[in-house]
């Protein structure tokens, strides 16, 4: 009997659907890192990787327009607020042979002064301040966002905003956010997502701005 040799593809040739997720188990570091650079920078898909798991998620068209009001909105309160921030998109935050994730969106606010400048990131760069997820459920992303040690993780899902802050190297939720003490983020951003898709983007925060009490920041 003739020994059955495995299939091996490029995972850059899986052809996933919008709003699916694929699971792989026994994934060393090294082949991560191969993964990643196989599938390159300019792409849609989402990857998170913990606990020598990788998951790669394809996010549905709603997730992106959500991404991107949520950014949006959080920019709109860090200039009233007066802060001054750093963007760095959905980029690759890793921690060396352990986690490694790709936020939709996150911010250097604290943070700020020691990425000015910066084209792409060192081991002793820190975590973002704020990293925002979408339709994000599985243990093996949290974890990857815990190893990673980001001390504020918004995740919107099903209509709703969850605020986890890291606490002794674990996250617990929270009704507020440290960035934003005084602004009930959880209801705002809720609310003026649901609002973008009754008036359009534009118009929803055009009537977040109005709503802002200056007084609060």
């Amino acid at each position: 009997m003739n020994a059955v040799s495995p299939v091996v593809k490029p995972v850059s040739q899986m052809r996933l659907a919008p709003g699916s997720t694929v699971s792989i188990q026994d994934v060393s570091w090294k082949e991560f890192e191969s993964i990643l650079q196989e599938l390159g920078e300019k792409r849609s898909l989402r990857v998170a990787y913990s606990k020598s798991t990788l998951e790669i998620m394809v996010p549905l068209p709603e997730h992106e327009k959500s991404k991107d009001l949520i950014s949006d909105i959080v920019k709109i309160l860090l200039k009233i607020a007066g802060k001054n921030y750093e963007p760095f998109g959905s980029t690759t935050f890793k921690r060396e042979n352990v986690a490694g994730v790709e936020p939709d969106a996150c911010f250097y606010i604290q943070n700020y002064q020691r990425m000015i400048g910066r084209r792409k990131l060192e081991q002793n760069n820190p975590p973002p301040d704020l990293a925002i997820g979408t339709d994000v459920t599985s243990k093996t992303t949290l974890d990857a966002y815990e190893a990673i040690a980001v001390p504020e993780l918004w995740i919107y899902d099903s209509k709703e905003l969850r605020i986890s802050l890291l606490r002794d190297g674990h996250y617990i939720e929270s009704d507020n956010s440290p960035n934003f003490p005084n602004i009930p983020v959880t209801q705002i951003i809720a609310a003026t997502v649901e609002r973008a898709w009754q008036v359009g983007t534009v118009q929803a925060l055009k009537e977040f701005e109005g709503t802002l009490d200056r007084n609060s920041f």
